[in-house]
């Protein structure tokens, strides 16, 4: 391993403690690597401002951080072992680059600060990809509910058979659910979209740093004016963000069950693309669900994060080192996530539904409920003509199309107001 940032003359380093000190900070700083790159232009461009850095300076600094970028991108330079954590990979190519120039990179800064803001715009990376895969979802969901509104499909309550739905309304359901899920991840991202950088440890330094230019250079929408709270925030910000994310996942388990009823031979209602099945290795017959079982596992992984990161945050105010395991949390949470999300528009797009065997499971009891609300509007009431309708000696084969048009109560099938979500989410596309 490299010279250590804050090794000190005569203090022995344990190798054992080392290792143990480091975990998988390497590892997992490759994915805020480019990140911290960014960071650090920024705050280098805001050093030159306050006159500790020369142009020249900084003109080395910028063309040698885009060197590591290029470098890092296309696999020339490895983040690995040989380095504590990210930041000292990157100062330690300026230094050997640089020189001098390189060893001033530091100045005004923490280690502290300089993982929050890379962990802040990685975070408003994988946000703003929530975002856009929940408005994709609801788009392709909003544009089936329109062209199948009027195809009947069991509706069913305990896993019973219920009453006529229709197609509409089940793909309406999912529109407006990723409509909010896309609320949720826009409203999540406004709130972290807030520069750390500056805050160095927690209590600032005796420098006028440039703290505004770092918040326009890095494109956040505003400065996290106190130095304490940027420490105080770490891990509340990564719990919020994987709390938008677990919104869309639980959309995502509960869509993928149905799709795992559905596709089996007893409701017989779906066929997957073929290439969101596999084969049994065994049993030649087979041709199995495994995406979308997947995509009904993922919630776990987030919600474990989320929980790992509440339990650390049981911490005094001021940087504490149990926090550094928080930069696992995220990465398994969103990587399995959003995995799982972005496979989603694309299986909408391509499912195919079974609609006779639909209609076949269409059976005279399901028509109960219009009967019961039919005999109330002619003037009886309600509680009687439940008990009424409740008699399967006055049930019979109804007509499921016109069950769907007579429906007219607002989000039903015969008022499905589609209008109303599509210009709900016309505020996410621009």
């Amino acid at each position: 391993m490299s010279d250590l940032l804050w090794q000190k003359p005569g203090v022995k380093v344990d190798a054992r403690i080392q290792k143990f000190l480091a975990g998988e900070d390497v590892i997992l700083d490759r994915e805020f690597f480019v990140f911290d790159i960014q960071a650090s232009r920024a705050h280098a461009q805001g050093l030159q401002q306050i006159g500790i850095l020369t142009a020249d300076e900084l003109a080395g600094l910028e063309r040698e951080l885009s060197v590591l970028a290029d470098d890092f991108t296309a696999r020339r330079f490895v983040l690995d072992e040989q380095y504590e954590d990210g930041h000292s990979a990157i100062e330690a190519r300026l230094v050997e680059r640089l020189g001098d120039a390189g060893k001033k990179i530091h100045t005004g800064r923490s280690r502290n600060d300089q993982i929050l803001v890379a962990t802040r715009l990685w975070l408003k990376d994988r946000l703003s990809r929530l975002l856009a895969t929940c408005r994709e979802s609801a788009q392709v969901a909003l544009a089936r509910a329109e062209a199948e509104q009027g195809v009947p499909l069991p509706g069913y309550t305990h896993l019973q058979r219920a009453v006529v739905s229709s197609l509409g309304m089940w793909w309406a359901a999912w529109a407006e659910g990723f409509i909010d899920d896309a609320q949720r991840a826009a409203d999540t991202l406004a709130w972290v979209d807030a520069n750390p950088l500056g805050s160095a440890a927690g209590y600032g330094v005796n420098l006028p740093l440039a703290r505004d230019h770092t918040t326009q250079a890095l494109g956040f929408g505003r400065m996290q004016v106190s130095a304490a709270y940027a420490q105080l925030s770490r891990g509340k910000f990564e719990m919020a963000a994987i709390e938008a994310l677990t919104s869309a996942l639980l959309d995502l388990r509960r869509l993928a069950w149905d799709l795992s009823l559905f596709t089996s031979a007893e409701f017989g209602f779906v066929a997957l693309p073929s290439q969101y099945t596999t084969g049994s290795s065994i049993m030649p017959n087979k041709r199995n669900p495994d995406v979308i079982e997947l995509m009904r596992a993922s919630y776990s992984a987030a919600a474990a994060a989320r929980t790992e990161i509440e339990q650390l945050l049981s911490l005094p105010s001021g940087y504490h080192r149990d926090l550094q395991f928080s930069k696992g949390a995220i990465f398994h949470a969103f990587g399995r996530g959003l995995d799982a999300l972005e496979l989603l528009p694309d299986l909408l797009r391509n499912l195919e539904w079974k609609t006779d065997r639909m209609r076949h499971a269409l059976d005279p009891s399901m028509y109960a409920t219009d009967l019961a609300v039919d005999m109330a509007r002619d003037g009886l009431p309600f509680r009687e003509a439940y008990r009424l309708a409740a008699d399967p000696a006055r049930w019979a084969e109804g007509d499921p199309d016109a069950s769907l048009r007579a429906r007219v109560s607002p989000g039903a099938s015969g008022e499905l107001r589609l209008d109303a979500l599509k210009e709900r989410l016309g505020r996410f596309t621009g």
